[in-house]
């Protein structure tokens, strides 16, 4: 259950918290202030990953994405005390009590804003560490956090390569063709050729590998 705008998805079992379209998203850069003073490798991901690497807004965002070690959920709950979470999953919205870590099942975090009754950031929880990204669909799969994060504006954001990784799952839905077509021009050599590496251990065969093998970079 990622999808986050829309009707209430089909295979909802159980509902906490404010409804979906209750989603009023913070951005990149209130987020980033919000986690300022706190010592976590944490970074942008999803469609704002990609807005933030194009350095401009290319379509609409109904959410906003941050990743985080699970090994620093603690830390980051704590500095965002103020605000309330709910573990997502297998068709669940549940309120994550107070000292509770999240199931080891589950690594979708919605935080709500008490005041406004509305979702501000989905927080996911990652396998790496401070010092090592890796891929939660597939561990084998992970590079120095060095070379899949960057930042822009003080707003930390996982590279294209990683983002449009995940995406391919999910290849079918237009915003997600929409973020490959806007970074294919921007992506140099090395990236594509990560990506397509990574993609041919992920999801062999993906229609995305002979795209970013015959693409060029826009200088």
């Amino acid at each position: 259950m990622t999808e986050k705008r829309g009707a209430l998805p089909t295979d909802v079992t159980h509902w906490e918290g404010p409804p979906l379209e209750a989603w009023r998203a913070w951005t990149p850069h209130e987020i980033a202030t919000l986690l300022r003073g706190v010592d976590v490798a944490w970074c942008v991901v999803g469609g704002w990953a990609i807005d933030l690497f194009l350095g401009a807004v290319t379509r609409a965002h109904g959410d906003l994405e941050v990743a985080i070690p699970r090994t620093a959920f603690r830390r980051v709950r704590e500095h965002l005390a103020r605000f309330d979470f709910y573990v997502v999953g297998d068709g669940e919205t549940r309120l994550l009590a107070a000292g509770a870590e999240p199931p080891a099942d589950k690594h979708q975090n919605w935080v709500v804003d008490p005041v406004e009754n509305v979702w501000r950031v989905d927080v996911m929880l990652e396998p790496g560490d401070a010092s090592t990204w890796v891929y939660r669909r597939d561990p084998s799969i992970r590079a120095p956090r060095a070379q899949m994060t960057a930042t822009r504006d003080g707003m930390p954001y996982l590279k294209p390569e990683g983002t449009l990784l995940f995406k391919a799952k999910w290849s079918d839905l237009e915003k997600n063709e929409a973020d490959l077509r806007a970074c294919l021009p921007r992506l140099d050599a090395e990236a594509r050729r990560w990506l397509c590496d990574a993609l041919a251990r992920d999801r062999p065969g993906h229609a995305w590998i002979e795209r970013l093998s015959s693409s060029r970079t826009v200088k």
